[in-house]
């Protein structure tokens, strides 16, 4: 069973890297691999109780791969992590079956909360190279994450998401057209939209108290005040 397992992880990784010439240089040079042997075994250790082994084991796979999965992390059949530097998988993590993640990625949570607090990634995900994949939502099936997206929600299946924060651009690949910017949520852009719509009435309070424009406001600093308005309906 171990070795049927190994010779699959080994065959994944031929299949889907065209840079892979031979078994052996599978086995010999592809930290990903690596890392995810490893992994099976920590988790085996940690569900028969030995977790402070696990998790020390877990640490001596980083330090040879540059990849850190939390050995309770439920890692489904034929990972394939390319490259691999710098990917952390996340204690509560759930991986479906034939993920492929690339270098950089973070598969964490948001808080200190208890319980559920990592995503889960459905069959066939690609998550892309500087991605970032926080709190405790899903990932459907068949579904690509660009490179350097930033996932705080839910995604359906088959679909793709890019952008920060992320958004989906295709579904069953159909283009998405984003009919209501707003629907893309950026917390620091919400916050500048609410301050200038304030200053904006604190403006005409002046006007209305005194009967004519508050010096210092002119047509320029009017043009950029709505500039700031509109922050957030830029996409």
């Amino acid at each position: 069973m171990i070795f049927q397992r190994m010779r699959d992880d080994i065959s994944w990784v031929l299949h889907n890297d065209p840079a892979a010439r031979s078994v052996l240089e599978v086995v010999l040079c592809y930290s990903g691999l690596h890392a995810v042997w490893f992994y099976r075994l920590n988790h085996w250790l940690w569900n028969h109780g030995a977790r402070l082994c696990a998790r020390w084991l877990s640490q001596v796979a980083r330090v040879f791969t540059g990849i850190e999965i939390h050995p309770a992390a439920h890692v489904g059949r034929r990972l394939f992590i390319d490259h691999g530097m710098g990917v952390v998988i996340g204690e509560t993590t759930v991986l479906g079956d034939e993920v492929t993640i690339y270098q950089d990625v973070t598969l964490g949570g948001t808080g200190k909360e208890e319980g559920k607090r990592h995503p889960t990634i459905g069959n066939r995900v690609v998550i892309g190279a500087g991605s970032r994949v926080l709190g405790n939502i899903e990932i459907g099936h068949n579904s690509r994450i660009g490179a350097g997206s930033v996932v705080l929600r839910s995604v359906p299946d088959d679909s793709t998401v890019v952008g920060v924060p992320g958004h989906i651009i295709f579904r069953q690949g159909k283009r998405v057209v984003i009919t209501d910017p707003k629907q893309i949520t950026d917390p620091l852009s919400e916050a500048l939209s609410v301050v200038a719509t304030q200053v904006k009435e604190l403006q005409k309070r002046v006007q209305q108290l005194e009967g004519s424009v508050a010096e210092g406001i002119d047509q320029d600093s009017e043009k950029s005040l709505q500039a700031v308005i509109e922050i957030d309906y830029q996409i």
